[in-house]
Formats: structure tokens, sequence, C-alpha cells
């Protein structure tokens, strides 16, 4: 059960950090490495972090550091690293934790794009992945092998809106000694995943969080043991790969953080409406804010207060044919835009089976 009296836009608001010259927001360092003075400093980060002393722009920058503060406290994780996509958080985790021979158990119900990585491109690295109902821990629990190493689901689940039961799912982890990692894109704020068990949090910064569709970017929130060794400049996959966000696009997310509480409750507070008229109309809707739901009891009894139950809602059309014409008239009708990803100021609609 999530604790009532944690409330993480208040964690976000009470983090200030100022400018050089005493400005409000920080100051954005536009460069891609930084000086030193004296050789043995610069011997001396290259092998660890030392605060307030960055190195290269690939491992870590100012913004990028003062945007990834303000998630780890957001999430109640010790450290966060950001990064040039949510993808990009998420493939660098799952290799961080993944080798050849090694299993991940993860929720058939996820991002396309986590599936085509899962499905497609691990097995090229010799890592196999098992797909299984993650609201049924019994399914979990038989599909963990020996070579498992990552338990993987969504908070909220692209596309179909399940919550698992992660209190559940961190106690199976922690039996067979495996990491939890959970995608709390769809409920930020909402959901706090590591405070419910999960080792890992990742986040699509590009959806609700930043909130204005003008960017991508991603999140990986853990303790500091994980997101050093994400950034270890000789075995990170964050900083090997390089993934890296941009500063000054880190600034503007960071800035948009701050009004994130705000949104989610306006987000929640619009699906909900939509949802009761929808299913008043007998049209066959999924949404958590609803009673009917079948893990509306779940997300209650897990979520933080005063958020709602998040800005996403599914819509069976019946027919590809009904759900496209659908589309255009509500296009047409400047209902909202026909266009893939979520957390714009604009209501935005998709065919899900053929868009992610």
């Amino acid at each position: 059960m999530a604790s009532k009296d944690f409330d993480p836009a208040t964690r976000i608001q009470d983090l200030w950090v100022f400018g050089e010259y005493g400005d409000v927001n920080p100051s954005i360092s536009d460069a891609s490495t930084y000086t030193f003075l004296d050789p043995n400093t610069l011997k001396e980060r290259f092998s660890q972090e030392i605060e307030g002393c960055f190195l290269y722009s690939r491992h870590w920058s100012p913004m990028n550091r003062y945007l990834s503060d303000a998630l780890a406290r957001m999430e109640d994780t010790q450290d966060c690293a950001v990064t040039a996509s949510g993808m990009g958080a998420i493939s660098g985790t799952l290799l961080q934790l993944c080798g050849s021979g090694d299993e991940i158990v993860a929720s058939r119900t996820i991002y396309g794009g986590t599936y085509a990585f899962m499905k497609n491109f691990l097995p090229r690295f010799g890592v196999a992945t098992r797909f299984v109902d993650c609201n049924d821990l019994d399914a979990v629990r038989a599909a963990l092998k020996p070579d498992t190493r990552v338990i993987y689901c969504e908070s909220i689940s692209n596309p179909l809106l399940s919550v698992p039961d992660l209190p559940g799912l961190a106690e199976l982890a922690r039996e067979r000694g495996v990491t939890l990692v959970v995608d709390n894109t769809f409920a930020p704020l909402i959901l706090s995943p590591a405070r419910l068990g999960a080792q890992v949090v990742a986040h699509s910064l590009t959806k609700f969080i930043n909130g204005t569709s003008d960017c991508v970017a991603g999140a990986v929130c853990a303790s500091h043991e994980f997101i050093n060794g994400l950034s270890d400049v000789n075995a990170g996959a964050l900083m090997l790969l390089g993934p890296a966000l941009d500063s000054l696009r880190a600034a503007s997310i960071r800035k948009n953080l701050l009004t994130l509480h705000v949104r989610m409750r306006q987000h929640s507070a619009n699906a909900l409406f939509l949802a009761e008229r929808l299913a008043e109309h007998g049209l066959k809707v999924s949404y958590p804010g609803l009673v009917q739901h079948p893990d509306h009891a779940r997300l209650t009894r897990l979520m933080n207060p005063g958020l709602g139950y998040g800005g996403m809602l599914t819509l069976d059309a019946g027919t590809e044919a009904d759900a496209n014409r659908l589309l255009k008239r509500l296009q047409e009708e400047k209902v909202g835009l026909l266009a893939v990803s979520l957390g714009f100021s604009r209501t935005l609609f998709s065919p899900s089976g053929n868009s992610t």
C-alpha cells in the first residue's frame, strides 16, 4: 500500500537550485567538455564522480545532473540518470542487467518499442524474454528460471491500462534475487514504484513529464550503485552507448517538471469525465478510474492521493474500419489530434494496434 504522507510533487518543488549569478533557474552549461586546473583531478574524475566537477557531457553535464536530482526526488530513489529517449533508458538498463544466457520475464502488455527490443534485438546478444501476464503472480513465478535476471512491467500498461501487483512482483523479485524494473511513464507522481519495491524505475520523459511534445528524453531512477554502474567509463551501458540528453532540452524538461502535478490532475479529470460519459453510452471503455475496471481497487490502494487515475483511456470501437472512421471524425471535429504519444496539451488519439 502507498504511504499517504508521501507527496512527490512537494519533493520536486522543495529542491531549490540557483544559477551561478543567483538566477531563479540554474544556468545551462553550453559545453561538451570541461577544463581542469590539475591533471590529478582529471585522473580522479575519470575514475569516479566528484560533486560539482564535470568531465565530458556524454558522461554528465550540470543541467542533466539538476534534472536527474529532481526526478530522483520524485521517485524517491537515491539517484537518476537522464537519457536522450525513453528507449535509451530502457535499453541501457536491460543491457546493463543482462548478458548472454540471461533471461527476462516481461509483461505481455508493454510499449511496442520495448516489446520489439526484447523480442527481436536482445536475442542477438543471447538474452531471451518470456512474456507473461504480470497480473498473474503464479504465471510470473512459474516463468522465473535460474537464468532470470529481470522482471519487467509497466505501472499502468500500454495500451490496455492494466495495473500489476507491484508489491507482489517485488516480493517475487526479492525471493529469486532478480531485479524488478518498472516503466512508470503512464503514471508519474500517481504511482511511486520504488516505494512499492521496484529496484529500477524508467520513464519516457517525452510524455507526461515534459508535456509539450517538443522533445524526446528518458530517465532511469535507481540506487547510487546502479546509476554509477550505468555511467561507468569502462563498462556502463549509458556511458558507452552514448544516449546523452542535450543540456538545453534537460533545462526545458526541468522547468516543465515543476508543473507536472497541476497537469496530471487535469489530465486525470479530463480522462475520467470522458470515460464516464462513454460508459454511460454503453461503449466499451477501459479506464482504471472507473469502478468497473478490474484493477481499480488495486490502483486506488497503491496510488499517491490527489492526482487522479491518469490521463489515458482506451475505447474499443469494434472493428478497425469503425475505429479509423471515429479517429478521422474526432480530428475533423477538433476533439484532438490523430498522432502517437501522449501528454500533450491537446488530446492525442491513435489506433494502438497499428501504432505501437
